[in-house]
Formats: C-alpha cells, sequence, structure tokens
C-alpha cells in the first residue's frame, strides 16, 4: 500500500482497533511484558507507529511521545492519555528536533513504504546512549496471521513486508546502527491454560523451536562515526537495447550522487529509436555528464536491414548485458560503478541508497534485492520469482552468506574492487552473458563485504523485457553448478 493508503486505512479502522487488541489481550499483554522487560520506566521514549498509545504508557516514561500517521488514532490517544503528549507524524520523514533515551517501532514495519528511510530518520531522534527497540511478526507466521484474518481472528493489515530477523538487521546496518541483542518469543497467541504458559514460557525458548515464535524483536545502538558521503564521483553504467522510451525518463530522474555524477549508456545494437533519442537527450543536457557508447561497431547509418542485422543481433545475444557492463565498466572514470537497468524496472531514486553504503563503508559491494517488498502486480512472474528464490538458496549455502537476489540488474561497487574481480577473472572464465553471477563470485571469491540493499521493484512501463524464463533460466542453473564446482569441489 501507498503512503496515503495505509493513512486511509487506519483513519477508518481507529474506532475499531482497541475492540481488536481486547479480542487479543494475550498477544498484546506479552508484548508490553517484552518491551517493559527492554525499556526501563521512567526513560525519554519516543513510539513511532503509536496507534492508540497503549503500549508508550506500559512503559511509564518520564517523557513520552507517541507519533502515528494516522490523525484518528493520535485523537484516540490524547483522550485516553493525556499525560502523554502524541502527534500526527511519517516514520518516514520525522520532523522532530529532540532525542530520546529509547525509541519504540512495535509491528510498524510491515506497512512502511521504504524501511531504509525510517532506518535512516532514527539519526535524528537518538544520542550515543540510545537504544532502538524493534518487534515485528516472523514471516514464517505469515500464512498463519493471513488466515486469521480471514477468519475474522485478526485486524486486516493489507499488504505487509514479511522480514526475517537478518534482514532487518541488514537494514539497521547499513545505517549505522548495530545489533546489541535480539531474539524471538511467544509460540501460541491465544490463551489456554497451562498449554499456553508451558509453550510460551518454556518450549519457545528452546534453540530451535525458538525461531518459530511469532515474536521477533531487535535492540540496536546507533554508531556515529560515518564516512565522508561525498568524498567519491559515480558512474551509473545503464547498459540498452531497444529501449527509447526509458531513455528521457532515466536521464531526467537521475539523482545526483556524490560530488560528480557521470552516466554511461552502452547500447546494445537498437533498432528502434535508442540511439537517435541518446544523441537528442546528450544534447540537451550539456550541463550533465552523459556519455553513450557501443557494444559493438555501428554500421555508418546506425541501421543494419536483413541478414547484416541478424548476424548482428545474434552476436549482441551472445554476447549479453554481462559484456555491455563491463563495456561500461571499463570506460568509467567513478571512483564507484553502479549498474542500472533500462527499463527502470528498479526506480532512479533508489540510487542513492547504494551510494551511501559504500560511501559510509557499510560494505563493498552493494547487491540489491527486489524480493523484500511487496512488488507491482506483474512486475515478476511467479514463475521468475521462484527461480530467483531458488538461486538466493543456492549462493547463500556456496558464498556462505545471506544473499536475498542473485539477479538484480542493480549492483554498486568500488571501481578499484571491480579491477580486482577483472583481474581474476581466469579463475571462473568468462562464463556470464548476465553478468550478476561473474560479480558476485569474483566479489566473494577476493573476500570483499557484500551487504543488500532492499529495493522497490516495479513493472516496466516501456519496451520489451529481453529475458526468456525457461531458456535463460535453464543456462542460470547450469551456471550455478559450474559455480558450485569451482568453488565447493575445485
Amino acid at each position: 500500500m501507498t503512503k496515503d493508503e495505509v493513512r486511509k486505512y487506519y483513519d477508518r479502522m481507529a474506532s475499531e482497533y482497541d475492540g481488536w487488541k481486547q479480542r487479543n489481550w494475550y498477544y498484546y499483554l506479552d508484548l508490553q511484558k517484552c518491551h517493559r522487560f527492554i525499556v526501563p520506566a521512567n526513560q525519554r521514549v519516543l513510539e513511532i507507529g503509536c496507534g492508540t498509545g497503549d503500549l508508550l504508557n506500559a512503559l511509564k516514561p518520564s517523557r513520552g511521545l507517541g507519533i502515528d500517521i494516522s490523525q484518528k488514532m493520535i485523537e484516540i490517544a490524547k483522550k485516553k492519555y493525556p499525560d502523554l503528549e502524541f502527534k500526527t507524524g511519517d516514520a518516514e520523514c520525522l520532523n522532530l528536533d529532540e532525542r530520546f533515551d529509547y525509541v519504540v517501532m512495535s509491528n510498524l514495519i510491515g506497512s512502511l513504504n521504504d524501511i531504509w528511510q525510517a532506518f535512516r530518520e532514527l539519526k535524528k531522534v537518538v544520542h550515543s546512549g540510545s537504544r532502538v527497540v524493534i518487534t515485528y511478526y516472523n514471516y514464517l507466521w505469515e500464512p498463519v496471521l493471513k488466515i486469521g484474518e480471514k477468519l475474522g481472528a485478526k485486524m486486516r493489515t493489507g499488504t505487509q513486508n514479511w522480514l526475517p530477523l537478518s534482514e532487518i538487521e541488514n537494514l539497521l546496518y547499513l545505517n549505522n546502527f548495530e545489533v546489541v541483542s535480539k531474539g524471538y518469543r511467544f509460540l501460541v497467541p491465544r490463551y489456554i491454560p497451562i498449554i499456553s504458559r508451558m509453550f510460551n514460557d518454556l518450549l519457545a525458548r528452546l534453540p530451535l523451536l525458538r525461531k518459530l515464535c511469532l515474536t521477533q524483536y531487535v535492540v540496536a545502538r546507533h554508531l556515529r562515526n560515518t564516512g565522508n558521503r561525498h568524498h567519491y564521483s559515480c558512474s551509473v553504467i545503464i547498459p540498452c537495447r531497444n529501449e527509447v522510451g526509458n531513455i528521457e525518463p532515466a536521464v531526467q530522474r537521475m539523482p545526483e550522487l556524490g560530488k560528480h555524477t557521470e552516466v554511461i549508456f552502452v547500447d546494445g545494437y537498437s533498432v528502434d529509436g535508442t540511439v537517435e533519442k541518446l544523441e537528442e537527450v546528450v544534447k540537451r543536457n550539456p550541463e550533465k555528464d552523459i556519455k553513450v557508447i557501443d557494444q559493438i561497431p555501428r554500421s555508418s547509418n546506425n541501421r543494419l536491414y536483413g541478414e547484416e542485422y541478424e548476424q548482428a543481433r545474434d552476436k549482441m545475444l551472445k554476447l549479453g548485458k554481462g559484456d555491455a557492463v563491463r563495456k561500461g565498466f571499463q570506460a568509467a572514470r567513478g571512483d564507484i560503478l553502479i549498474i542500472l537497468d533500462a527499463d527502470l524496472t528498479v526506480p532512479p531514486e533508489e540510487l542513492p541508497k547504494f551510494y551511501l553504503a559504500l560511501a559510509e563503508g557499510k560494505g563493498e559491494f552493494v547487491n540489491g534485492s527486489r524480493l523484500v517488498y511487496p512488488m507491482e502486480r506483474q512486475a515478476m512472474r511467479i514463475a521468475n520469482v521462484a527461480g530467483n528464490k531458488l538461486f538466493s538458496l543456492i549462493f547463500t549455502w556456496l558464498l556462505d552468506q545471506p544473499i536475498r537476489d542473485t539477479l538484480c540488474g542493480t549492483k554498486a561497487l568500488f571501481k578499484k574492487d571491480y579491477l580486482r574481480i577483472e583481474n581474476g577473472r581466469r579463475f571462473f572464465g568468462d562464463f556470464d552473458p548476465f553478468g550478476d553471477f561473474d560479480l558476485l563470485l569474483g566479489a566473494a571469491k577476493l573476500n570483499v563485504k557484500i551487504v543488500q540493499m532492499p529495493v522497490r521493484y516495479v513493472r516496466r512501463t516501456q519496451g520489451d523485457t529481453k529475458i526468456s524464463r525457461w531458456k535463460h533460466g535453464w543456462l542460470l542453473l547450469k551456471m550455478s553448478v559450474f559455480a558450485i564446482r569451482k568453488l565447493r569441489f575445485s
């Protein structure tokens, strides 16, 4: 849901919200116990996404401020707890000039449009000794909770973000927050005499069963020593073939990155007017550093017909996107290299996150992940989602670290590290026409620190996809087997 849709939804549900909490009193009682164990009384507490204020009141703060996107929720909270302060506010844009000892985000991140941005905003309201407390449903419970909503046992919440603890920890890390403690609790959310206590107080603490609990929590602190975010220049590489409708939006929407932004389009022998559009855009934007290079040499009139075109097309298909990326990297002058697919299914507005993750020292290779946030309809077919998750499992096992989305085209790394990958390419060989495996495996082989960056993935609005699901899926599977043999059994 969009931010406005979330606001309107919770405004509509405000009058029923406390009723739902009473029906599920056992769960909310445990949620309060969890927070009271972590947050001592008489602290300065900010709760983001406070609803009608019950949790904030239960924490007995010396100074309590609750903010929520729903004006109706805030009105109810003010009437219930006049000794506390409540304001309408946006977690992704905190307009507060005050710092707190504890910042609480309980069951909030599922409805956020941009979790990375919300975590980044936390820097405005914490000091060196602050703690951020985040609780949310365990993603393994998603089907159970959806069934509960359909049966009327749980309030409907619409489309949610479902994140494992590792992904929450990663997003905090990308914003310079260190996880102090984390865990799970609450196996049985309904009160059943004797049974509920046995499961929730005893079995929920056992090593394997604990990861099946409903509630997961994280406590984090802010590390203030960040890098110089404006120190680096940046080159954005955009491989394109027959993307005439996406060229101008890509240029217009490109953000400024670091001290200088260079944009390099690598054309793969387009025949739909892409080259002419590129030339036009370069002339109309002389203030921008835009370059256009050809993946293979073109004829003098930029056109091939008949058999000549078929030969050029076959050559392009064999070379693939990976070759276009490498040619773009060779031409790049920036300290940081970022790949952006010309279809703009990952919006250009996401790129500052990749730049900052490198500039602030969070990682040395930033890999985009499209499988965290809910996607627009028709953005990715079910077979593609399944294939991406399969390759995610393979690479997570292969590299001994979480890789949520191996095939996201948006990746970023330092040029100096790319040159090391290039020099070490002979270990794997030039086997990847897409370029994703080549970069990921090369980085892992050199022990480059890889971090994941969740991105919003939207449907293509211009042009046609260049991916053949079954043909390319089979090729990727063979490449995975090759990589396993090289890394695990060579």
